[in-house]
């Protein structure tokens, strides 16, 4: 066993005894990787702030209920993506307002303005069309397969640390990998010439 693991081993038990630096230490420790990750579920920075909240909300709640038969990394995964997709449920009941929709303020209709401080947009079209059109593939994918694929081929996560995570059988994430993997090759066989080397 790594010295990484035993010493979240050794944070974790001190937690669940009531230590608060001692989760206090484990957030910073993962605080991170779990951004990274909720980042690349939501691809929105608030949006991953939000979830990556939620998550250290209910790891700090449930961290007397953690058996310690996965990584603690694999648990926080588990918990990322459950925020996650908790999330998306609430955000789908939600009503959104346009962009283009006009301010009323001191009983005057104003135009919304939105500083644009990023690249100018053909050098940001062209640094990021292959990626633009992965993730509206990946956004058509049902939300487990997107997360199954960042997880694997993003996070670089093992079949088994996801079948962990998403407490499945293994044969499970496999063909459920596999099925996402055909669904996004066929969501993207329209624009093949971009990702053909």
């Amino acid at each position: 066993m790594s010295e990484y693991f035993q010493n979240d081993n050794i944070l974790v038990e001190k937690a669940q005894n009531g230590d608060q630096n001692a989760l206090n230490e484990l957030i910073r420790k993962y605080q991170d990787r779990a951004y990274i990750y909720a980042y690349r579920l939501t691809r929105n920075q608030e949006d991953a702030c939000d979830v990556v909240a939620d998550t250290f909300l209910r790891v700090n709640n449930a961290i007397k209920n953690f058996k310690g038969n996965s990584a603690f990394s694999t648990w926080l995964y588990r918990i990322v993506t459950n925020c996650y997709l908790d999330r998306r449920k609430r955000d789908r009941s939600r009503t959104t307002v346009s962009l283009d929709a006009n301010l009323t303020v001191d009983h005057e209709e104003v135009t919304r303005e939105i500083e644009d401080t990023g690249d100018t947009p053909d050098k940001t079209a062209e640094r990021n069309q292959r990626e633009v059109m992965l993730q509206k593939a990946l956004n058509k994918l049902p939300e487990f397969q997107k997360a199954m694929i960042i997880m694997f081929h993003a996070e670089q996560q093992t079949y088994e640390e996801i079948a962990e995570a998403l407490d499945l059988p293994l044969g499970t994430v496999k063909s459920r990998l596999n099925r996402a993997r055909i669904s996004l090759r066929e969501l993207l066989a329209e624009n093949e010439e971009l990702f053909t080397v």
